[in-house]
């Protein structure tokens, strides 16, 4: 007996050894070599690995998110960055943090499994995706872009200009993505994993001694500001609150989580009142 209960403890030992929970965090539009300093920033990136119990089962991706989300540099690179992490590590649990266009891509391995071989493994992996500010049903922003629209230069990590990703993010091409190639909005199948939005209701800019206008950035602050006349009055000065709860569900809005602060696009992929252990909290549950 006293054999039998040993052999018990070292199998279950053995089993919470190999259990590895791992994050990778998904960057948006843009072609993104260095997404840890110039995406993220170190303090969003450390804040949330402080949630995992092995501070290196975090990875921070890196892909030409200027394509189509299909295309090979863009969802190819994700998965192959993916799996590499997955193997490497042995994560058998992964929680996957997008940003803007980042959730379309992850979207588009959710909801089409056999268009590449390695999908199937990264999905049957995948505990769930907090989506922070998806572009799930496109901005406006993106068809003024490609009707020719001159937005401020500090935008220009946002909007990426006139490329396939801004292209794809039209209101009505994403309309027909959402109904033919995607899942997880209205009317659609669910996607095979929960796939959680966080929503970003506002933008402030008029006090540059405000955290709530500074955090993240001033000049950004400013200019989400101004291409928010594209949208409506509840967005984040690049998505409107009805694209970013567009699939999956609600996971929050952003002052219900953060002591009445809003998110702008910006503030959202930052540190601001309390995101990273936000979401570090959550990898925990």
């Amino acid at each position: 007996m006293r054999r039998t209960l040993l052999m018990l403890a070292l199998a279950m030992a053995s089993s919470c050894t190999y259990a590895a929970t791992g994050v990778a965090l998904v960057h948006g539009t843009g072609d993104q070599t260095d997404a840890y300093d110039d995406y993220w920033q170190s303090d969003m990136v450390e804040g949330i690995r402080a949630g995992l119990s092995n501070p290196n089962n975090l990875l921070v991706v890196n892909c030409d998110f200027t394509q189509y989300m299909w295309d090979d540099r863009a969802a190819g690179c994700l998965a192959g960055q993916l799996t590499s992490f997955i193997q490497s590590n042995s994560i058998d649990k992964l929680i996957v943090i997008t940003h803007s266009n980042g959730g379309n891509v992850m979207r588009w391995i959710l909801s089409n499994p056999t268009y590449d071989a390695r999908y199937p493994a990264i999905i049957q992996r995948i505990v769930k995706v907090d989506a922070v500010a998806p572009s799930s049903a496109g901005t406006p922003l993106a068809d003024a872009v490609m009707q020719g629209n001159v937005f401020e230069s500090a935008l220009g990590w946002l909007l990426g200009y006139q490329n396939d990703a801004v292209r794809q993010q039209q209101v009505g091409w994403m309309a027909t993505y959402n109904q033919q190639n995607l899942l997880g909005t209205a009317g659609r199948p669910a996607l095979p994993v929960p796939f959680r939005d966080v929503v970003g209701t506002n933008v402030y800019a008029a006090n540059p001694f405000s955290s709530q206008d500074t955090c993240g950035g001033y000049a950004d602050s400013v200019g989400l500001d101004i291409t928010q006349n594209w949208l409506d009055s509840c967005s984040d000065g690049f998505i409107n609150c009805t694209s970013s709860s567009a699939a999956g569900s609600v996971w929050f809005q952003d002052y219900q989580r953060t002591n009445g602060y809003t998110l702008n696009h910006n503030q959202s992929r930052r540190n601001c009142f309390g995101m990273a252990s936000i979401l570090a909290n959550d990898l925990k549950d």
